[in-house]
């Protein structure tokens, strides 16, 4: 890789990390729903870099996540009262592993088509789903039998740990993954051509 390309994967990556920050801090709250586009860059990162641009944006996001614990978000600092380590792994690595995967998607059908689409729509597609998998999947395991927990699944009527997901998850879980997906995939085929990735 050249120096100029190596430069302009570390601007593009700083960008995308900032923007990825900034967006972990503007929440669509609307109709009693909190909605973050949080995975955007990180599936645009993926796409562009692969999965290591994958890792390193989700690895961003997973940082401000946990950060967001420290009294930001009110769930986040309850998660990290009951247990400070389980916190962390549903926050960081959870992310790192939706942006790494997402960028191994995008590589793996790109090198098997003519065209780069069907690879930018999957991938544009599995970086939201694949966050939200992975983060209420340790969730579920770390803290489901807690009492904080248990409170929501009481107030949901949940009666296993599948409906819980599906009903905590809800509404905003669908419009992320579909916002993520309408986003990424134009975002990231123009910047793309724009810088002949």
């Amino acid at each position: 890789m050249s120096n100029r390309k190596k430069i302009q994967k570390l601007t593009v990556l700083s960008v995308l990390a900032a923007i990825t920050a900034i967006v972990a801090f503007v929440p669509l709250k609307t109709l009693g729903l909190e909605i973050t586009f949080t995975m955007i860059p990180v599936a645009i990162g993926a796409i562009l870099y692969g999965p290591s641009g994958g890792a390193v944006l989700g690895a961003v996001f997973g940082a401000v996540s946990f950060l967001q614990c420290l009294g930001y978000s009110h769930f986040g600092a309850v998660l990290l009262a009951i247990n400070p380590v389980f916190t962390f792994i549903v926050c960081v690595p959870t992310r790192i592993l939706a942006g790494l995967l997402a960028g191994l998607i995008y590589k793996a059908l790109k090198t098997g088509c003519k065209s780069d689409i069907p690879a930018l729509l999957t991938a544009s597609l599995a970086a939201p789903l694949l966050n939200t998998v992975f983060f209420m999947s340790s969730l579920v395991l770390f803290f489901y039998r807690t009492d904080y927990i248990q409170g929501f699944v009481s107030a949901m009527g949940a009666a296993n740990p599948i409906m819980f997901i599906l009903l905590f998850v809800g509404i905003n879980g669908l419009v992320e993954i579909i916002c993520g997906f309408a986003v990424a995939f134009p975002a990231a085929k123009a910047i793309s051509k724009y810088l002949k990735i």
